[in-house]
């Protein structure tokens, strides 16, 4: 007889002392042959949390939003700089280079909503952000580090989707064109080409407003989550008409945060029954149930060696080596945490 599924494992480490909710988690650095990586946290007290990997402790916190929640974090190209967003309607941009954790620049943030921003790299020096607008409906693109205004992105006069709640930009391989995608409270994903400040196509995907997404570019294929007890998977075709090609039903509601392993095997939500679910992003099979906080789980992210962070309302950062990066195989080791059979028959 073949032994039963292990249940799912614990966290490899837990990290404690933002002393308020974790609103945000990004990890930079760590690249091959750089050793670990290091892990920022935002707070619902408006810190940002610099931690070791390998002491497990808090190495820097910045203090740079006035006491408001931290809500998005991002690494740009550079590597020293670090762009947060805050509740106190202020981007910050960070030079942590040398030991350093001074503010050098600062970009006003017009819209009191909950949308979080997103950088692109356009070379080494410059970059471009998007970000929630002055207007409801409206998504602002600046050209950075000058801060020049590129075009304000506002849906066509018959389209009533309220705030953004999510965006993204990228870029396709076959064209140097920006593009964005972007979540709106009406629950529909649209597609704005940047250069030509329109939308290139729009899709319903939740009843509910877009609570967060990522999309896989090489794929061509993203999932959401909303307040609904479904995820949607959608999919870009060539002539970037946006489809949704299922949804996954999930037992309790809300996801708060999706991520997609920088590998593209498998994903991992947030959800608002404290729970992180993985499953593997192709067959969408679900693969585990991580149950060790004891509030709403706002973010998660991972690291390019495959490391999985979870954010909670409880005040804890939980750390999970899931079905580890192989170098020697293009499939992931599916079935394997820790060295551990990972149980699917408790899904719940």
């Amino acid at each position: 007889m073949a032994a039963s599924p292990l249940p799912p494992p614990d966290p490899q480490f837990v990290l404690r002392g933002t002393q308020s909710a974790v609103h945000a988690l990004h990890f930079f650095g760590g690249a091959q042959g750089q050793g670990r990586p290091l892990l920022l946290s935002g707070s619902l007290s408006g810190l940002v949390h610099i931690w070791s990997l390998q002491t497990r402790r808090a190495v820097a916190t910045l203090d740079g939003h006035g006491g408001k929640c931290v809500t998005w974090l991002q690494t740009l190209p550079q590597g020293h700089l670090l762009l947060s967003q805050g509740r106190d309607l202020t981007l910050r941009l960070w030079d942590l280079a040398e030991g350093r954790n001074a503010i050098v620049d600062s970009v006003p943030v017009e819209s009191m909503g909950f949308c979080r921003s997103s950088v692109l790299a356009r070379g080494q020096e410059r970059w471009i952000l998007a970000m929630p607008g002055r207007g409801s409906d409206e998504v602002q693109i600046l050209e950075m580090p000058s801060k020049t205004s590129v075009c304000t992105l506002k849906p066509e006069a018959d389209a009533k989707p309220g705030m953004p709640m999510c965006l993204e930009l990228w870029q396709a391989d076959s064209s140097p064109r920006p593009l964005l995608l972007a979540g709106y409270e009406d629950g529909s994903v649209a597609l704005w080409d940047v250069s030509e400040r329109k939308v290139c196509s729009r899709v319903a995907c939740h009843p509910e407003p877009v609570m967060g997404f990522d999309f896989d570019s090489q794929k061509a294929r993203g999932v959401s989550g909303s307040a609904e007890k479904a995820l949607a998977v959608w999919s870009l075709d060539e002539q970037q008409a946006l489809q949704v090609c299922r949804t996954h039903k999930l037992t309790n509601p809300g996801i708060a945060d999706v991520k997609i392993r920088p590998d593209r095997k498998i994903l991992a939500t947030a959800g608002w029954d404290h729970r992180v679910r993985v499953f593997h992003w192709w067959t969408m099979k679900p693969l585990a149930v991580l149950s060790f906080h004891s509030a709403i789980i706002h973010c998660v992210a991972f690291a390019t060696d495959g490391l999985l962070a979870a954010g909670s309302g409880d005040q804890r950062i939980s750390i999970w080596s899931l079905y580890p990066i192989r170098s020697d195989t293009s499939t992931p080791s599916l079935g394997h945490a820790e060295g551990r059979e990972v149980g699917t028959q408790a899904l719940a």
